[in-house]
């Protein structure tokens, strides 16, 4: 299971990195709201990686299986996209980090690192609420079953 979570993380990282770089191309890599679209890819990797778990376990899947799929699938792609970042902010693009501070935080950080470091945490909470999201869906039923 855990070389399926990193393949799936790997995908993802690969979606969010092709996503940025799309965007890059046509000059609007700059509008914060077009990072909802990355919730959106995050959000089908962790939701297939879980449901392909569950198939190749059958009968056996538990949450902490389903959970756990997603869970390490999205910490991949979040350190995977990070260091992308930090290699983009720090050699590619150094004033795409201030603009994106400047416009998000004001002036009161200009820190490229904290950029990175919020991409981290906010990679890491979507995958947390996302895999307890779709585990909601995914999980086995406890309820008994309706004979009439």
């Amino acid at each position: 299971m855990e070389k399926k979570t990193v393949k799936y993380g790997s995908f993802i990282a690969l979606g969010l990195i092709v996503y940025f770089l799309t965007v890059r191309l046509l000059g609007m890599h700059e509008n914060p709201w077009l990072r909802i679209l990355n919730g959106v890819i995050v959000a089908f990797g962790i939701y297939k990686v879980i449901k392909d778990v569950k198939a190749q376990r059958g009968v056996h899947f538990n949450y902490f299986d389903g959970f756990k799929a997603g869970i390490i699938s999205g910490f991949v792609a979040t350190l995977i996209f990070t260091l992308f970042m930090g290699i983009y902010i720090f050699h590619i693009d150094t004033a795409f980090a201030e603009k994106i501070m400047a416009m998000s935080l004001g002036s009161v950080a200009t820190e490229p690192g904290l950029l990175l470091f919020i991409i981290l945490i906010e990679g890491f909470a979507s995958t947390v609420i996302l895999s307890l999201l779709f585990m909601q869906k995914f999980k086995p039923s406890w309820n008994i079953p309706n004979k009439l």
